[in-house]
């Protein structure tokens, strides 16, 4: 071996080793401080917030010894794609501590402990949410991307736990007052949140392992009118037809109709969607999926005329793009084309807000 080889494994062992320190440190800081909400300890509590400072000194530490690293050997390759992991894995590493900081600052302001089943909620995600860090970590460290991918499926996990605490403390049956309530949820979202970096970490390994990239998101947009029999079903044949590789589309209306309109049909067909085997549907069968697009558009109206409760993670849009004349009108071959190229403007628009200007 070579003295610029040695040198560079060397560099490499210490960076790992620096990373792998960090890393344990923000597992204790997390650990530490769920266990001083539970058992009401503000000193614990307190010294696990003093505790962050050696964590960020160290991350700063790290940062600065990869771009020292980076200017010395000039890594290409796998080397390059490893320390630009690093830095983006310190930087996650630093975050998931201050969420820590945050479980002791809120864990203070509560006049008590939790306990029953809320204790167990919080002692569930806790252990969910470090395990998948702990998982990630030794997944990155073995640079093993298999393992990094069943990693991230965790993540479900913790989101099923955080919906049902939500519900819990939102219905308002236990002994917490309002103010008690926002500080419970910010604790279990910064639980949620050390998952979230965890599945980031995930990524980052495989990257780093096989050089694939992130998969770009794929966004559901979701139409509705009142009976789906005409511009709702249009937006989405469109949406389906120009940006079904990067997008999922699908519409509905508040009580279907029994067919389409036949010169939307035939208006769709001629620019090649064939539509043949569908029919209108109404909204109630896919209610329990609404928490799945991150966009419903009204085509009629405001989104709250069909929904009591827009998800949290969903955007409400309303569009206006005229009225659907009745099949038998003298101009409705002409009124359904201006719709056509008004739904193909506000859908191009959307889409470039959610995927960029090169998406078209």
């Amino acid at each position: 071996m070579s003295h610029y080889e040695a040198r560079l494994e060397r560099d490499i062992a210490q960076i790992r080793k620096d990373l792998a320190g960090i890393a344990s440190r923000v597992q204790d800081a997390v650990r530490e401080a769920v266990h001083a909400l539970l058992s009401g300890s503000r000193e614990r509590a307190y010294a696990c917030i003093l505790g962050d400072l050696p964590i960020n000194r160290a991350v700063r530490k790290l940062d600065k010894v990869c771009h020292g690293f980076i200017a010395i050997h000039l890594p290409s390759a796998g080397h390059l794609r490893w320390v630009s992991s690093v830095m983006r894995i310190n930087v996650a590493l630093e975050r998931i501590g201050d969420y820590a900081v945050t479980i002791c600052r809120e864990a203070v302001q509560l006049p008590g402990a939790p306990d029953g089943a809320l204790a167990r909620e919080l002692e569930l995600m806790s252990k969910q949410s470090r395990e998948m860090l702990i998982q990630a970590m030794q997944a990155f460290a073995d640079q093993n991307a298999e393992a990094a991918r069943a990693t991230m499926a965790m993540a479900d996990q913790v989101e099923r736990t955080f919906d049902t605490v939500f519900e819990d403390l939102m219905s308002g049956d236990g002994p917490w007052t309002r103010r008690d309530i926002f500080a419970l949820l910010v604790i279990f979202h910064e639980l949620e949140r050390v998952s979230d970096q965890a599945k980031n970490i995930c990524e980052e390994t495989v990257f780093s392992a096989t050089g694939e990239s992130k998969r770009p998101k794929t966004y559901r947009v979701l139409f509705l009118d009142r009976d789906n029999a005409g511009v709702s079903k249009l937006a989405e044949a469109l949406g389906r037809k120009r940006y079904s590789n990067h997008m999922v589309f699908a519409s509905a209306g508040r009580a279907a109709a029994k067919s389409f309109d036949p010169v939307m049909t035939e208006l769709i067909g001629q620019r090649g969607v064939d539509l043949a085997g569908e029919s209108p549907i109404t909204l109630e069968p896919i209610e329990g999926e609404l928490a799945d697009y991150h966009v419903i558009v009204s085509i009629e109206g405001a989104v709250t005329d069909y929904l009591e409760r827009i998800p949290f993670h969903t955007t409400a849009l309303a569009w206006d793009v005229g009225k659907a004349p009745h099949p038998d009108a003298a101009d409705a071959e002409e009124s359904w084309d201006a719709i056509y190229r008004k739904l193909s403007t506000q859908l191009r628009d959307l889409v470039r807000i959610m995927l960029g200007s090169e998406v078209e």
